[in-house]
């Protein structure tokens, strides 16, 4: 089983949330870049993988594309998986202020 988690935040920047999440949880991020994410950040912790991206992504027709339409709101992602539910991980990422949980799915 995968556990997955969505958060979002409308108040905090990349950069910002990168930082409070790497105080929080004790890792490491690398920035990476690619055409369809853009500019995101990814780090291996020992509950999982964690990343952060931009929720409005440019298009090749210019627009903005939303990664997750149903969170208009969100400017900024925070995906976790895990291998297993990781309870440890979700009470910290729940306790960042300015980080709303959007979503959890189990495959």
């Amino acid at each position: 089983m995968t556990d997955h988690h969505t958060y979002g935040s409308s108040t905090r920047t990349a950069i910002e949330l990168v930082r409070l999440v790497s105080d929080r949880l004790g890792v490491v991020f690398t920035e990476r870049e690619g055409g369809y994410r853009g500019i995101h950040h990814l780090a291996d912790g020992p509950d999982g993988r964690i990343e952060t991206q931009p929720n409005p992504i440019t298009g090749d027709d210019g627009e903005d594309d939303l990664c997750a339409p149903e969170h208009r709101g969100a400017q900024i992602l925070l995906l976790t998986t895990a291998p297993a539910p990781a309870p440890t991980l979700q009470t910290r990422s729940d306790s960042i202020d300015g980080l709303a949980h959007l979503n959890h799915d189990s495959r």
